[in-house]
């Protein structure tokens, strides 16, 4: 080849390149997941339900869209600063899960958010109205607060001699707490039961909680939500298991590891759902637009083994009803 055709092929080739450069693909968008709790086996699940959401409406991640990851390890008091980076990152869509969608909330009102609310979010002021929320927020409640009535029912159902109570609770799960313990209260009154409520938000909070069971000896124990609780699901059943004291919660993953017993609606497909309505929204979807959907489905687990272990006889009308026993 010859020097002059070498030299005009070699500009020919330099002129396309902004060409092709400008032919590239967009810059995939990036999601945002801020959860309260740690990481783990038990999340690698809800995490497997948020991806298959968002595959559920066309985006892979690494393939068309990326999810930027922050965790708050069970400290709340982390959560602005990881909602922070978030929107400095400039994150198309946050999935806020549980106690996170308040940080979230405070620290954009442009981002989308699609969250998991514990309890009615026009009652906490996060959207306007179910069917049309307004503003930047939309998601999903699991009516997790107000199922404590009939998880008091339920463990009366299956400890028909229990008249005390213990009910633990985080203090810095805010107003998921509160809601707990007002409902909680009034669930006892009404059944004749004794309350003793004791507040743990660190792992040997809930070591001293257990050891004040020596002395007053509960007939069962109540375990509040929240994501510090579920990160510590199995510090939470060995200590019911050495104290002998049947426990009880929202949370499937506690039951799976040794709980008694958790009624509460289906977390996995709730998370799942959250992919969709973030893939919804990648795709031009406003949260405005977006009802909040209410939780109908819930189920109660019941760990056989644990009750043969404590001496407990689940009756069979109340094993009939489970959706899953664990033997």
């Amino acid at each position: 080849m010859r020097r002059r055709d070498f030299i005009a092929g070699f500009t020919r080739l330099a002129a396309a390149w902004p060409l092709a450069a400008g032919a590239q693909q967009p810059m995939m968008p990036v999601v945002g997941f801020l959860d309260p709790a740690s990481f783990d086996y038990s999340n690698a699940d809800r995490l497997r339900a948020f991806r298959q959401g968002l595959k559920d409406t066309g985006y892979v991640e690494g393939e068309n869209v990326a999810i930027d990851y922050r965790w708050a390890e069970g400290q709340v008091d982390r959560l602005p600063l990881l909602a922070a980076e978030l929107v400095r990152r400039q994150v198309a869509v946050i999935a806020a899960l549980a106690s996170a969608v308040f940080p979230a909330k405070a620290a954009t009102t442009t981002i989308p958010i699609v969250f998991i609310s514990a309890e009615d979010p026009v009652k906490l002021g996060l959207v306007a109205s179910l069917a049309r929320p307004g503003g930047n927020l939309t998601g999903f409640n699991i009516f997790n607060d107000e199922l404590v009535a009939k998880r008091l029912e339920l463990l009366r159902e299956l400890v028909p001699g229990a008249t005390r109570v213990a009910v633990l609770v985080d203090p810095t799960n805010g107003l998921g707490s509160e809601s707990i313990l007002r409902d909680v209260e009034a669930a006892a009154r009404a059944m004749g039961l004794q309350i003793r409520v004791i507040e743990a938000s660190s792992s040997s909070e809930i070591n001293a909680a257990f050891a004040t069971f020596v002395s007053e000896r509960p007939d069962a124990l109540y375990v509040g939500g929240g994501p510090f609780f579920n990160t510590r699901r199995i510090q939470l059943a060995i200590l019911a298991a050495r104290h002998l004291v049947p426990m009880t919660s929202s949370a499937r993953a506690i039951a799976e590891v040794g709980g008694l017993m958790s009624y509460g609606s289906d977390v996995l497909d709730t998370i799942r759902q959250v992919g969709v309505y973030t893939g919804r929204i990648l795709k031009g979807a406003k949260p405005a637009d977006l009802p909040v959907v209410q939780a109908s489905k819930f189920a109660l687990v019941i760990n056989l083994q644990t009750a043969k272990a404590l001496g407990v006889t689940v009756p069979p009308t109340l094993l009939a009803r489970a959706d899953e026993v664990i033997e």
